[in-house]
């Protein structure tokens, strides 16, 4: 259980994130995949890094029962600061990062893929933010990036999801496939991107960074603000008293409608 680093072939690192039974991280878990980033974009035999999951879905975002069972604000600021770190490293990541999304990609996990250079997905696969049924705020600036600006809103106001296939159709996912096909389907755009010059492509990533229209960093940080606003009122807690086991199972299947 943990974010663990492999290399399957030369020039690709593939960082695979393990927290049964849903992939909903705790503090700890946001940092070891910031770390486990900055390391694979340290690595100048790198040339490209998949984000990939075990188990049953992709990310259910943070983990609410660890922000219930710690008293005061220590694990929500543990939360927000991980997540923040987490999303970063994606996003700066010297060279490409393809994120390999299947099952569910809720909350944080939008963060993760909404930060990554290119998405491939299973067809089981669904993302959407219900942030506004745990309590909280934030990732609208990742969601943005998948999907246009007024689905966006509409998504977040309902907490409702988006299937691979839409997104593919908004041009924000590269390819859907079977989930079986999945790994295979990552490795290979990862292999093509990983064939060019190594030098290159990290000129190419700061370069398209650095042309963004929107400074992600500043733009998740300030949403942040707004979660801490609804901690302090009161509204987040009594919402995530109503949060029960299964969430992640429930959005993925009732929401889309």
């Amino acid at each position: 259980m943990g974010v663990s680093t492999s290399r399957p072939e030369p020039g690709v690192a593939v960082v695979t994130v393990d927290f049964p039974p849903v992939n909903a991280l705790p503090v700890r878990g946001w940092y070891e995949l910031a770390d486990a980033f900055r390391a694979a974009g340290a690595d100048t035999g790198v040339r490209c890094v998949v984000l990939a999951a075990a188990g049953r879905g992709f990310n259910a975002g943070v983990d609410i029962k660890e922000l219930r069972s710690t008293p005061g604000h220590t694990a929500l600021l543990g939360a927000n600061h991980g997540c923040a770190a987490a999303f970063s490293a994606v996003y700066d990541c010297p060279v490409p990062v393809v994120a390999a999304v299947h099952g569910f990609c809720l909350g944080g996990g939008v963060g993760l893929a909404g930060n990554a250079d290119a998405v491939v997905a299973s067809d089981d696969a669904v993302f959407g933010l219900p942030e506004l049924d745990r309590g909280a705020l934030g990732a609208a600036t990742h969601l943005s990036r998948l999907v246009p600006r007024h689905l966006m809103r509409t998504l977040y106001y309902t907490s409702r999801t988006v299937t691979a296939r839409e997104l593919h159709g908004h041009g924000s996912v590269w390819r859907v496939v079977p989930r079986g096909e999945l790994p295979a389907a990552a490795l290979a755009l990862a292999r093509e991107i990983a064939a060019k010059d190594g030098s290159l492509l990290r000129l190419a990533k700061a370069a398209l960074n650095g042309i963004d229209p929107v400074d992600v960093h500043r733009s998740y940080r300030y949403e942040q603000g707004f979660t801490f606003e609804a901690n302090l009122s009161g509204v987040a807690d009594r919402l995530r008293e109503g949060f029960a086991p299964g969430s992640a199972d429930r959005h993925t299947e009732e929401d889309r409608a």
